[in-house]
Order: structure tokens, then C-alpha cells, then sequence
């Protein structure tokens, strides 16, 4: 029985620049039931791994757009400074019918369309490294020409990694790449930050690295699984005059961890409108 997931994935995908976000949003599409002899890869690199899944699954590797029917969509995922290069063998692929999906950072919607004049749809994309693992989160932004049956498609392929956050306004996207695209990065140093306090405490490093990784894990888990804010969280571990209590004074301070990470957030979405300018 179909299902309506079912009913959005496309018939003919394109999928150009298949690495480690290529490739995880690949898997995510093939785990809800995209039909992969419908799929085609375009990347002279693939690795030993892709080539293998593509051969078991009957995907095609890197045919001319010629051997090719309309496709529903094609999904952009090289690096952001190959555009340039790679518009004409992309324009390609594209027909008057095709949805573009392009998660490359820093390209905006007018920027694709100057380059890909024959994409009519197109959709902008920032997912994060967690998509590796079905747990990302992707915001996406729709250009004019996206239908509604276009953007249900998106919405499948794009949650086949995690959630999606849809925006109406494109100009968010760099705050976007700020928060949730380097997201990971800062969650990843508050692991390695955590583990360098407990050592300075006094336990063995490699036991206070283990603590501080599940430490941080396991808050992930719950956060996902419960419906609670992350304030009542924070609050239901806090117990007054406790010693959570007491790291949180230092934690929550004006000069704590609050205003450090807008200005590290602030940092990145400068960063962000530098590249894209």
C-alpha cells in the first residue's frame, strides 16, 4: 500500500556530487522507499562504498544527461565553489518540470538562477552533520516557481535525514548555518571543554572524556525524546543550593555562557554573509 510519503518521493532523481552529505541524504532516501533504479549519480570521485551501493541497488553511475528522461529533481550537493564550473553540465539535467534542491552553502536562490537559467523550481537547503545518523535538521528555503506538490517532494526527501524547518523569509538562512548548520561543531567542543574541566578536577583524562561524551549524549536523548522546553530540563536537574546550582551561577552569569554564544553565533553568521556576498 502507498503510503503519502510514498506518493511525494520523485520517479527520477539526480543526484549531483554524492560525498558525505550526498551520500547520507542518498541513504535517507532509499531507507523511505525512493525507487533507487529511478536515481542517478553524477560525481567523478565517488567512492569504492557508492559505487558498490549503486551497483546493488541499480542506480546509475554518472550517465550523460542524454541517457537520462526529464528528471523530477535534481538535488545539488557539490561543493559551493565548483557552481561556477559545474552550471553547464548541471543546466543539463534540468527541464521546465524539474525542482532543483541545492544545499550549497553560501549560494543563494538568485545565485543559482543566474546560473542555472533552466531551473524554473528551486528550492534552498542547509542541513547539518547529524544527517549522517537520521537525526539532523534541515531548514529550507522555497524559491517563486515551487508548487505545492514540489515542495511536499522536498519535504520527504529532505525529512528522510531528520526534521525539517521550512522559511519563508530566505535571508534567514545564514543565521540558520549559524545555529544549526556549525551547530554540532560548538556541541562537540562543550564535550571537549567538559572533559578538560574534569581533568582539571582530578580525574584521568580518557575516564573524564568518556563521562563528559555520555554526559552529553544522553542530555541529547532526553531532549529528543521529551516534550518538555529545555528551561524546565535545566530546572528539573537543578536542585536549590545544589552543585548544579552552584556551576549554573557561574554558567548564567552576564559574562557566562549566554552572551559568549551569541557572540560566537553572531560570528558565524558574519561569516556566513561573507561567503555568500
Amino acid at each position: 500500500m502507498r503510503t503519502a510519503m510514498s506518493d511525494s518521493l520523485p520517479q527520477s532523481l539526480v543526484l549531483i556530487g554524492a560525498g558525505k552529505m550526498g551520500g547520507a541524504m542518498l541513504e535517507g532516501w532509499l531507507r523511505i522507499g525512493i525507487d533507487p533504479k529511478g536515481v542517478s549519480l553524477i560525481d567523478p570521485k565517488l567512492s569504492d562504498e557508492m559505487v558498490e551501493l549503486a551497483n546493488q541497488k541499480g542506480m546509475r553511475l554518472n550517465p550523460s544527461a542524454k541517457e537520462i528522461p526529464a528528471a523530477d529533481v535534481v538535488v545539488l550537493a557539490t561543493k559551493p565553489q565548483m557552481l561556477d564550473t559545474a552550471a553547464p553540465a548541471v543546466q543539463a539535467f534540468i527541464h521546465p518540470r524539474t525542482l532543483l534542491i541545492s544545499i550549497l552553502a553560501g549560494k543563494t536562490l538568485g545565485d543559482l538562477a543566474a546560473r542555472l537559467p533552466n531551473a524554473g523550481a528551486i528550492i534552498r537547503a542547509m542541513p547539518n552533520l547529524p544527517a549522517s545518523v537520521q537525526r539532523g535538521v534541515t531548514a529550507a528555503a522555497p524559491g517563486k516557481g515551487v508548487s505545492a506538490a514540489q515542495r511536499a517532494t522536498a519535504d520527504a526527501l529532505l525529512g528522510s535525514i531528520g526534521r525539517v524547518e521550512w522559511l519563508d523569509d530566505e535571508g534567514l538562512i545564514d543565521a540558520v548555518t549559524a545555529v544549526s548548520g556549525s551547530g554540532p561543531a560548538y556541541v562537540f567542543h562543550l564535550v571537549e571543554c567538559l572533559a578538560a574541566a574534569g581533568a582539571a578536577a582530578g580525574l584521568p583524562a580518557d575516564v573524564a572524556e568518556r563521562l563528559a561524551r555520555a554526559t552529553v549524549e544522553g542530555a541529547g536523548e532526553l531532549l529528543f525524546q521529551s516534550p518538555l522546553p529545555p528551561g524546565t530540563l535545566r530546572q528539573n536537574v537543578t536542585s536549590p543550593g545544589g552543585t548544579t546550582a552552584a556551576a549554573l551561577e557561574v554558567l548564567m552569569a552576564e559574562d557566562g555562557l549566554k552572551p559568549l554564544m551569541v557572540k560566537a553565533v553572531a560570528a558565524a553568521k558574519r561569516r556566513a554573509g561573507e561567503l555568500s556576498g
